[in-house]
Order: structure tokens, then sequence, then C-alpha cells
């Protein structure tokens, strides 16, 4: 038998029944000056039981396992008895255990301390890096945000302490490197309430975005559920080399599958090509499957992940993943519902955006198409960095490029913005002078956090409104994310293309033909930028900045000011009546793209997190409104008044009236946050009706009590008219595969029905049921 364990000294390797203690190198933990305790002794993966229910499956299904399918059906729940059928069954899975994001966190500690557990099940950690806005750079940007967080942080450490979740501290790095970096390995299977979770697959790890809910599930020790994943093939052949990245093979199968071509499936990299790629680069890769709505993507174990492992302290995870390698690769002859064939030798460096992550162009030709379509041509900022390009490798290959522009006497004609990983990619590059350098380019620094990624920005260098270009090697670029101005054109990059750019200044500079211009007038070529994968002396990690739990916190207090603008415990949704929805207006009918974004935006909004009421105020002000194609302003029908979506709904829910949202194609897309679910629920929704859904999204709208329904014809969108009453009819004797049904009131009196489909297994029907998916839970308890 073997069993990994994170123990206090990083592992514990239990052989048969006697267990010796592996130790971090001694040259690591003098450099790492960190207490080996953020390593919990109850986070393990036993790859014998991992094989074993391996075995039970392949033998029920008879034939070859793709590697996805092996880690996925290798954590279920009952693997002699469960329903295996990719698309169609629910599976009950047991995750090895959870990160939580700061932002996400408060509402899912928030439900947690609801469901009345004393502690959580599985190893569990907050990781605080949403909540530090952009705004001067790293020191100063960090030492403000304690400040003016600090009662978010207090409550985040005082609830990981008293439920036993690990605390990472704000200035430790950016949730999904330090997953990489710590928890990742391959074979485990982690969720997180990001929807960047899937970064982690470039370890060999099958990691999932999902909401707080679902954590709450899995911190509970409750089966989690997962729509058995369909599995998509990526064959990789030939070698990256030159100006093409990592980077670069996400972009290519963003454009091929679209912002909703991943929907149901998981991504899973195969091929001769995928050892061309480091570690770092294949996270990079399944970082941004995200976007193009895959629960997940994975890469399988090979020599690349073993480095890595074994740089970042994890040697003796390598040696045993070695001896189960089978395990940790497809089986030959498995089957995959799609197949993309994707040559690395002629694939060329793209660019894509703007405002939706799948428009993809080679670097190439995106300047010819600027000019056709009016883009501004001009680089206003090149930013660099996020939880999706942040390595040490990603960061050498920019200070490569930097350090040509400036021994040439250039320096970049754009704003230039350095956001590090973690605090050890931080301390690393500043160590091996790969900061030095990126500063002399003219770049800045920012904190170890999602910063500009996210929208936490303080940009001041354009006015709102006012049209112009960024470019970046963040994941996501929908409209206004990153700075709340509308007319930035954002495009999505590697960081080697974001630093050329950001010296050329011009979104038509093509660095693999076009020239430079010193200042004395001479004229040179940027060679392709190199960086080491990984550092020649070892990281350097840093201060230490992670707070373990107490093994027995029941004691602590958990405090909430009634007083808080940002702290607010929740209150129970109420139950379903029993009866059909009858009458309900129609809120709002949103026309085209409609992302959590546009549902629950971010940026300034983030620090009410935390207070369901007040977060509430941005609920649907970025949805364009059919009637109208007007930002945040709807009929109110019982005024006849035009209002703010929030405004309007808080009247109908203070009159009694309950209230559906009509929607279009993938609406949802995007983030992982629960509040876009949260609001409308609090509001007095009832139905989210639309084209298609999200996968995060759909199922976070199940656990709050919502019915996220589709149109049986998509066409029927057509059919609804701002000012009608839907009932929804069939709800008793609501079943999974049976559609229900909309009566359509129209103002002129005439009506007509539609059917509405859903993916409603029995379970979640329960959760309707109760009223939301805690409320079943505490039903459960008694």
């Amino acid at each position: 038998m073997a069993t990994y364990c994170l123990t206090v000294a990083r592992l514990q390797l239990v052989l048969g029944h006697g267990a010796r203690r592996l130790h971090v190198s001694a040259a690591y933990r003098a450099k790492a000056k960190v207490a080996m305790s953020r390593f919990e002794p109850t986070s393990f993966i036993n790859y014998d039981k991992l094989h074993s229910n391996v075995e039970i499956v392949r033998k029920r299904l008879n034939r070859p396992l793709t590697l996805s399918e092996k880690i996925v059906y290798g954590h279920l729940d009952d693997p002699h008895h469960q329903e295996i059928d990719r698309g169609r069954t629910y599976l009950r899975l047991r995750p090895d255990r959870v990160a939580m994001q700061d932002a996400t966190a408060q509402m899912a500690m928030l439900q947690f301390i609801s469901s009345g557990l004393p502690r959580v099940a599985v190893p569990s950690t907050i990781h605080c890096d949403h909540l530090i806005e952009a705004q001067i750079g790293g020191v100063k940007d960090l030492a403000r945000a304690k400040e003016v967080n600090q009662e978010v942080y207090n409550f985040l450490s005082s609830a990981g302490a008293k439920y036993g979740v690990g605390f990472w501290k704000p200035g430790s790095g950016i949730i999904h490197q330090i997953i990489l970096e710590n928890y990742a390995y391959p074979g485990v299977m982690l969720i997180g309430t990001d929807s960047h979770t899937p970064n982690g697959g470039g370890l060999g790890a099958i990691c999932i975005g999902v909401g707080g809910a679902d954590a709450v599930d899995v911190m509970a020790g409750i089966p989690w559920e997962l729509k058995c994943p369909k599995v998509i093939g990526v064959r990789l052949t030939g070698t990256l080399s030159g100006w093409t990245s990592p980077k670069d093979v996400i972009l290519k199968v963003a454009g091929i599958l679209t912002v909703k071509g991943g929907t149901g499936a998981i991504v899973e990299y195969h091929g001769p090509g995928v050892d061309s790629i480091s570690c770092t680069g294949m996270a990079t890769i399944c970082n941004m499957g995200a976007e193009i709505g895959a629960t997940t993507s994975v890469f399988p174990y090979n020599h690349r992940m073993r480095t890595y492992l074994e740089k970042t302290g994890r040697g003796e995870i390598a040696a045993v993943a070695d001896q189960y390698k089978d395990l940790l690769v497809p089986d030959e002859g498995c089957e995959y519902d799609q197949i993309i064939e994707l040559n690395l030798d002629e694939l060329r460096p793209h660019i894509n955006g703007p405002f939706t992550p799948d428009l993809a162009h080679p670097v190439s030709e995106v300047g010819a198409v600027a000019k056709k379509n009016g883009w501004p041509l001009e680089v206003k900022v090149g930013l660099i960095g996020s939880c999706t390009n942040s390595s040490y490798e990603d960061m050498g290959r920019a200070a490569s490029l930097a350090k040509q522009a400036l021994d040439k006497g250039l320096k970049c004609k754009a704003q230039f913005t350095v956001t590090p990983g973690s605090e050890q990619i931080r301390a690393t590059i500043e160590r091996d002078g790969y900061s030095k350098i990126l500063s002399d380019v003219g770049g800045v620094v920012l904190a170890n956090a999602c910063g500009p990624c996210i929208g936490q920005w303080d940009r001041r260098d354009v006015k709102k409104g006012e049209k112009n270009t960024i470019v970046t090697s963040f994941n996501r670029n929908f409209t206004a994310r990153n700075d709340a101005n509308p007319a930035t054109h954002a495009f999505v990059t590697s960081p080697e293309i974001v630093t050329a750019l950001a010296i050329a200044g011009t979104l038509d500079f093509n660095p693999e033909t076009d020239y430079l211009t010193t200042p004395t007038g001479e004229k040179f070529k940027l060679v392709p930028p190199t960086g080491d994968e990984l550092p020649a002396r070892d990281f350097d990690p840093g201060q230490d900045t992670y707070q373990h739990p107490p093994s027995d916190g029941a004691s602590l207090k958990v405090d909430v000011s009634p007083q808080s603008n940002r702290l607010q415990l929740l209150e129970p949704f109420d139950k379903w009546s029993g009866n059909d929805l009858e009458n309900m207006v129609v809120l709002i009918k949103v026309k085209g793209k409609c992302t959590t974004d546009h549902i629950s935006a971010a940026g300034p909004w983030l620090k009410f997190r935390g207070h369901l009421d007040n977060i509430s105020n941005n609920m649907l002000i970025g949805a364009v409104n059919s009637e109208n194609d007007a930002v945040n302003k709807i009929k109110n029908h019982l005024t006849g008044e035009y209002g703010g979506v929030p405004d309007v709904a808080r009247h109908y829910k203070a009159n009694g009236v309950s209230w559906v949202v009509v929607g279009d194609d993938n609406y949802g897309e995007g983030s992982s946050r629960e509040h876009a679910a949260l609001e409308p629920r609090h509001l007095g929704g009832r139905a989210i009706i639309v084209k298609s859904f999200a996968r995060i999204h759909e199922t976070n709208l199940k656990k709050q009590g919502l019915l996220p329904l589709t149109f049986s014809n998509p066409s029927d969108y057509d059919k609804i008219r701002p000012d009608d009453k839907i009932s929804i009819k069939g709800l008793k004797s609501f079943a999974p595969g049976k559609p229900l049904s909309a009566v359509v009131t129209h103002s002129d009196g005439s009506q007509e029905t539609l059917e509405l489909n859903h993916s409603f297994n029995e379970t979640q029907i329960e959760w309707f049921q109760a009223g939301s998916a805690l409320n079943r839970m505490k039903q459960l308890q008694h």
C-alpha cells in the first residue's frame, strides 16, 4: 500500500504497516524559513485506493479509460454501483481537498457557519488574493489592502482557525499558483471556488472550479455531484520553439472551440508534443481552459512534472507517481468524444480579443484586423503576470526581451506592469535579477495578487469611455473587466508578446518580422525569448505567510458585527410553496453575452462579497436590456417608470411579486462567483430562462433554490416580450428528464405555452423544494 500524506515535514509515506517520515531537502528548509505546518497531516491521496477504484470501473465499463476518467472515476463514492454515462449521469465524488480565494471564501464560510457543522471534513485553505487593488506598487498596495480589508481578513482568519481551514495571508500570492506550488500533484482531485482552479491540471491533477455551496458540500463530508464529463482530446505533435509559447496552445484552442465549446467536458491533452511544454506551461494551458467552458483540463504525468515536484520540495510524491505512472496517463486505445490535432511546429504566436477570449488572431495578422475594425493601435498598457502566466519561466522569458531593449537604449513605450504569482516567485525573480530588468525597462512590480486581471486596478491614464487598447497575459477580457472602462479593447496573449508590444507601443508590431529603432536610429530585431524553466538555485520561498489552524478551534469565536457593511450572516431562503409559480413578471430580457461579470460585477464591488444585501445592488447592472439596448435601465411594471435593475427587483420583492430573467446563449459564462446566483434569489427571483447555461452558473443557481431552465426551442426566446407574465407549470410532478412548461401571457391577453428543459436530478430537485442546498443539508442533519 502506498499513501501520500502532506505532513508537518511536508510528506509522510506509509509503506505496508510501517511509516517513515519524508523530509524536505535541508537546503530547501534552510531557505524556506517557514513553518512546515502549512501541510496538513490529513491531506492525502491513496494511490492504491485510486488504482483499486479505477480497476473496478474499468472492469464494469470493459474499455480503456482516458486519464481524466481514471482520476474522476477513481474518486467515486461508490465505484461498484455508480451509473456512468459521459454527458448524462451525475457522479457522486469524494474530492481530496478544497481551496477558496478570499472574495468567494467569505460567502462559502458564511454558508459553512450556517450549516452548523463544527469543523471541515477535508483539508481546506483560504487564499487572500482578490482584495488587493493595484494602485502604486506592490509594497504600498499591500499595506493599503491590509488596512482597508482588515475586517474581512480578520473574519476569514478567525473562521479558518475555528473550522480547521488553513489561511494564506494577503501577500502570499494568487490561489492557483500557491496550489501548484504546494497542493496539486498527479492524481489528486481538488475543487476550488474560482473558475481558474483547473490551473492544477498542469501537474496531472483534476482541479475543478465551483461555487461556494459546492465547496460547503465537500467541506461537510458530503459526496459532491458532477455531471459525468465528456472528454475532448487535444493531441499535440511537434515542438514549441521561438516566439511560440504554451499560451498560444490555449489561445488557438479557444479560437477553435469558442467560449462554450468545452461546456460539459474535460479537455485532455496528450501526444508526443506534450513533452516540449514545461509543467508551468501546462498549467497555463489548463488555467485558460476555463474560457472555453470546460469542466477542467489535464495533462498526463511526465518528466516535466517530476522536475517541478522535485524543485518545489515534493520529490517523494514524484517517486511514487513514477511507480504509478500507468495510472496517471491515458490507457492506450481510449476514446475521446472529440479530437483536436495541433502541430506545435506549425503553431504561431496568437493574440485574442478584444472583448472575448475566443476571438483568435495570429500576432502577424492582428494589426491589419485592428485597422479594418477601427481598434486603437496604440498600446496604452502592457500587463504581465496573473494566475495564468506568472511562473519563473514566464518572468524569465519576458526579462530576456526587456534586457535586449535596455541593451539598445530602449524602454517600454507603453505603461508596463508585472504581477508575480506568489511570494515564492516574487522572492526568486528578485534574487535572480529579473525584477530589476523588468523595472528598468519601465515596469511596475505589483503585489502578489490578482490585481488588474479581475478589475482590481485603480487605472488613471485614460478616462472612462475613452477608446484605448491594452494587452495582457491574463485569461479573460470581457468588456470593462480589467479597468471598468467599456471602451477599453483588452487583448490576451503570452507574457513575451505583451512585453514586445509594450516595448514597441503598438498593436501592429510583429516581433517575428518587424524591427525596432534605437535612440541612435539603429534598426534591430528582438531575438526570440529565452528563460529557464525553473531556477538553477532552487526557489527562494520568501516570507512565511501561512497560518495553520489549531487542532481544536471549538472555543474560538467568529464575530460578525450587525452594523458591518461588508459582512452579514445569512438567513435561510424560503422553501418552495408546493405550487406552480404563477404570473411572474419578466425583470429583464437580456440581449447577447451575459457573463457573471454582467450579473455580479467585480472591481469595486468585491468589498461587499461577504454582505449579500449590499452586493445585491450590483445585480445585472451590466446586462443589456433587449427592450431598449440600455444597461441598467428597465421598466418597473408596477409603476410604469424606468429604473436600475436591482432597484426594480427590490420594489417587486417588497410588493410580493416574483420575477424571472430571460437570457441568451451560454448565460453565466466566466467566473465561478456564486453571488450571481445568490443575488437573484435574495431579491425575489424564481427562475432564469435562457437558451443555454455555462456549467458552474447553472449549478450555482440550483444550489440557491432557483430554477435554471432552457428553451426546448431556442427561437422561443424571441417570443418573450418585456411586459409578459410567465407561469411555470409542472412543479408538482417535477422529475429528472421531464420538461416543465411556461405559460406566457402577453399584455393583450393572448397566451402561448413553451416547453422548458432542465438538467435537475433527484437530489437537486430536493434542493429546490427545500429552498436551497444548504436548507436541505440542515434538514438531513435532524
